[in-house]
């Protein structure tokens, strides 16, 4: 359980250091929450909101490889590659 903690506590730090609850940068954030950071943006720009209409998948995609070194560890950005078209097919 302490490995699921960490990922969800720290799921909301940024690759650079601008992130919260402890401002963790880089490899001092655990692989898990690293992942999920992706995973939850990806979903919360995709997914109907009150206050705006979903990202088309395309506008996501450009939106994650524009954060990537930033928000997003760059290396599990380009490890995503690969799955955008399966998303898109199975999404669209």
């Amino acid at each position: 359980m302490k490995s699921i903690t960490e990922i969800i506590l720290y799921h909301h730090e940024r690759w650079d250091g601008f992130g919260y609850p402890t401002g963790l940068k880089e490899e001092l954030i655990p692989m898990g929450a690293r992942i999920i950071a992706i995973c939850d943006s990806i979903d919360a720009m995709t997914s109907v909101r009150p206050y705006r209409d979903p990202f088309s998948w395309e506008s996501c995609k450009e939106e994650i490889y524009n954060n990537a070194g930033t928000q997003f560890d760059p290396f599990i950005v380009d490890q995503i590659g690969t799955l955008w078209d399966t998303w898109m097919k199975k999404y669209l």
